[in-house]
């Protein structure tokens, strides 16, 4: 059974590890139990910032559609069709992001039922996706895909990463994962079929961050040089911004895209990589070799 919060604060704000622990009970591991949320209520922290992104109203009625619309096949499907939207409503700078009291207070304040509804597997939720790392935390998560698989304004790339399980668990620890073309062109190996399981992510992944300690992606595939303007541009417009469209991708911030000869340079030299990369479960060829 999954307990829908009987209150919802009107407005996001943080909430301490040490506070958030207290609440991740037995029972809301389990589903059994819910968050006495007017309790936790009293322990957090106001936002830093104000206006229209602090409300917790948009963020709660997406989630809620999540459920509705893939009540019958969560997991991926949810993720890649959240992910853009969780981004696009919140508009955080990455620093803003970075904080993970803001995810604790949206996991066990405004959100508690999603988490149990999309990662409950088997008897019980792990702890850490009310209360853990960017690449566990279940908003967090989706947050960061978002941020570093979108193209400027284009979240197309972050609905194909975020299609193929595991991609959070394996992609967003790799230091390289900030490098934009070095994400696009493993986001475009999913695209084109190369790269389809979670298994395959995790080769692809190792291969990929191998490869860094010797070739300078960087270096052979440069980005156009970053401007924060349009990010806080995009930030202030949050006060005038309606509801996210749910039919189709919302527009992040209008940055320059990355140089498309970049993404492609990688992407092959990627699929080379692939081609090589030890793959648990892969069939062998005639020869023998994986």
């Amino acid at each position: 059974m999954i307990h829908k919060p009987a209150y919802v604060p009107e407005r996001l704000a943080l909430l301490s590890d040490l506070n958030a622990a207290q609440y991740i009970t037995e029972g809301l591991l389990t589903g059994k139990e819910g968050v006495p949320a007017i309790a936790l209520d009293k322990v957090v922290e106001p936002l830093p910032y104000e206006g229209a992104r602090t409300a917790s109203g948009p963020v709660r009625e997406l989630v809620e559609d999540a459920m509705h619309e893939f009540q019958d096949q969560k997991s991926t499907q949810a993720d890649a069709w959240l992910a853009p939207r969780l981004h696009a409503t919140l508009r955080l700078s990455r620093r803003e992001a970075a904080d993970r009291r803001l995810w604790n207070h949206l996991a066990l304040g405004v959100a508690p039922d999603y988490v149990v509804w999309r990662h409950g597997s088997g008897s019980k939720v792990a702890p850490d996706r009310f209360r853990g790392s960017a690449d566990k935390q279940a908003f967090s998560r989706l947050w960061w895909m978002a941020e570093l698989f979108r193209n400027g304004p284009d979240y197309r790339p972050v609905v194909m990463a975020c299609g193929v399980q595991d991609v959070p668990n394996s992609l967003l620890r790799l230091d390289v994962i900030d490098h934009r073309p070095t994400a696009l062109a493993m986001a475009r190996l999913m695209e084109t079929g190369t790269v389809t399981t979670g298994r395959e992510v995790n080769a692809l992944g190792k291969a990929v961050n191998a490869s860094a300690a010797t070739l300078m992606y960087d270096v052979i595939a440069p980005d156009v040089e970053r401007d924060g303007r349009p990010v806080q541009e995009w930030i202030d417009a949050s006060e005038s911004a309606g509801p996210v469209p749910r039919r189709m991708l919302p527009e992040g911030p209008d940055e320059e895209r990355a140089p498309d000869s970049s993404v492609e340079l990688l992407a092959d030299h990627f699929a080379e990589l692939f081609a090589d990369a030890p793959v648990r479960g892969r069939v062998a060829d005639e020869d023998g070799d994986d």
